[in-house]
């Protein structure tokens, strides 16, 4: 079992080591990261400026390459011949904050677990729902121990190369954690502001803000399961498209 561990907050990220000291048990481990962070960079193939990767290990001395690109580029350079051995599965991780409904779509985790499946290769984006302060003051080590009992569990029950898992960690103690539920997405509730303000020549610029996203804990979605201590894993599809509006538009007059 050959198993690509990967992130969006960067090679030096404390998630990424408790992540690949998981994996480690698990099979041979490769490591390819971002050298910064990419929070919230979504899904992102670089094609207009080459890719650099070098070695960065690991703060434990696991080697480890890090790529300027964002990433879905670690795990496209990976696949694509960076890494000469075949990949059997890809883990993406431990996020610092959660990644949960509308999310999905921001979250550099997540889109690396998704460029993996794009490869027929699978994806599991793990994250921990943290109260949102620094990363390097979280415990990651329940949520490692987590993570490795899914993927224990992905393997028993054999990978399958579409499969694509969205894992979140409630920021609890082990001895606290309650049972794994299987959910769908949640609804977000994002309350960003525009802060306008103007450089030293009087030309304005803007920082996207506000308060932390909230969300609706309704019953069997992601964001209920994590506030009532349980860990959350959602499978997703890369196919979005919306079939019960299909028939709706084909009932359309497009003339």
């Amino acid at each position: 079992m050959h198993i690509l561990v990967t992130n969006d907050d960067g090679v030096r990220a404390p998630g990424l080591l408790a992540l690949a000291q998981a994996m480690q048990p698990l099979g041979k481990i490769t490591v390819l990261a971002p050298d910064q962070n990419w929070t919230a960079g979504g899904h992102v193939k670089t094609l207009h400026r080459p890719l650099r990767v070098r070695q960065a290990p690991l703060e434990d001395g696991t080697p480890a390459l890090a790529s300027d690109g964002a990433p879905s580029d670690c795990v496209a350079l990976a696949v694509l011949g960076v890494v000469k051995e075949k990949i059997d599965l890809v883990v993406s991780g431990i996020n610092p904050n959660a990644n949960m409904g509308h999310d999905i779509t921001y979250s550099g985790t997540v889109t690396a677990a998704m460029e993996a499946v794009i490869s027929r290769i699978p994806g599991i984006a793990f994250s921990l729902a943290s109260p949102g302060t620094i990363p390097e003051e979280l415990d990651f080590a329940p949520a490692a121990e987590v993570a490795q009992r899914i993927v224990r569990a992905a393997l028993a029950n054999g990978l399958q190369p579409d499969m694509l898992l969205n894992v979140n960690i409630p920021y609890l103690p082990s001895s606290e954690l309650e049972d794994i539920r299987i959910t769908r997405q949640g609804l977000r509730v994002y309350r960003d502001k525009l802060d306008e303000r103007l450089d030293p020549r009087g030309r304005p610029y803007y920082w996207i803000g506000g308060d932390w996203p909230t969300g609706v804990p309704d019953d069997g979605t992601d964001i209920g399961a994590v506030e009532e201590g349980c860990v959350s894993i959602t499978p997703l599809q890369l196919d979005l498209t919306d079939r019960p509006r299909l028939e709706q538009l084909r009932g359309w007059d497009w003339s």
